[in-house]
């Protein structure tokens, strides 16, 4: 008769120190990679790391800032060139920076809406979305990174053309800028460039499109301009002086104390109407980006 008996089953073996966990004989699994609970600031990183590795980025800005400064300059230089002491008696010298930034607005406009439809046709939108679910964190840091960029930017140009313009026209006849007219030539006209580069990032957002966008905010900045111009006859007067008035052009000049028409917006109204425009976008924006798929 056979005495053999069945082994006794084995206890298992003790699992590793960061593998033990309370309850069961199995515990489960723990990474030893620590868990951060991410925040804006991540997203920001992320946005800042994007704009500054993409060459389009440093192509946009580097022919605005050439636009800027050589018509600024050139500008300031034919104005000293064919001008006595008498013919520009009061006027504002620094309001001649004003045709460089209305053809480099072009460029921040081209830049802002590559930061997001880009993404969109090249598909990273879905590792972007995938790397953070939050994709109201995603159109902040996207905005708040752009903004800051386009308002340095902006603010460093048309502060040294404004002081060249000064000073290579300080002899003509024209007055001294004001501690006023300074503010609004320089930081009033980057935030407001800043808020139209803004206003076309969430176009891109909304479009998803870099092409499209692109021409639907070089429309927005020229045609009202370009139609008031053809509109001649007495019956579209109210029409031509409103699209007239409310152009971007209009109201570029006005933070140069220059404005085109003798109505219209004055003082800081342009930024604020940019600044409720972009606002209302960028609601229209986020809620498509929560509505839509990636």
């Amino acid at each position: 008769m056979s005495t053999h008996q069945p082994p006794m089953p084995q206890a298992p073996a003790a699992a590793p120190h960061w593998q033990a966990a309370p309850g069961g004989p199995y515990p489960g699994y723990t990474s030893p990679i620590p868990i951060v609970r991410t925040h804006l600031g991540h997203a920001l990183a992320s946005e800042w790391t994007k704009i500054k590795s993409v060459r389009s980025t440093m192509w946009t800005l580097g022919v605005f800032t050439v636009l800027v400064v050589g018509i600024g300059l050139m500008a300031g230089a034919l104005v000293e060139s064919h001008s006595d002491s008498e013919s520009l008696s009061g006027e504002n010298p620094l309001s001649f920076g004003f045709f460089g930034l209305l053809l480099g607005s072009i460029c921040i406009i081209t830049l802002g809406v590559l930061t997001t439809a880009s993404e969109y046709g090249t598909g990273m939108i879905r590792t972007t979305m995938t790397a953070c679910p939050s994709r109201a964190r995603v159109l902040a840091a996207k905005s708040i990174v752009f903004f800051t960029v386009a308002f340095v930017v902006t603010l460093l140009t048309s502060g040294f053309v404004a002081m060249v313009q000064v000073s290579m026209l300080e002899n003509t006849g024209a007055r001294t800028p004001s501690g006023s007219d300074w503010f609004k030539a320089t930081v009033g006209i980057s935030l407001y460039i800043a808020l139209l580069g803004l206003l076309s990032l969430l176009i891109g957002s909304v479009i998803r499109h870099s092409a499209g966008a692109i021409t639907i905010m070089i429309g927005v900045l020229l045609a009202p301009l370009v139609l008031a111009l053809f509109m001649a006859t007495e019956s579209l007067s109210n029409v031509r002086d409103w699209l007239f008035e409310y152009s971007i052009p209009n109201q570029l000049s006005v933070f140069y104390a220059n404005s085109l028409s003798e109505s219209g917006p004055s003082g800081w109204d342009p930024l604020w109407i940019i600044l409720g425009l972009t606002a209302a976008v960028y609601a229209g924006a986020y809620a498509l980006l929560h509505s839509r798929d990636v």
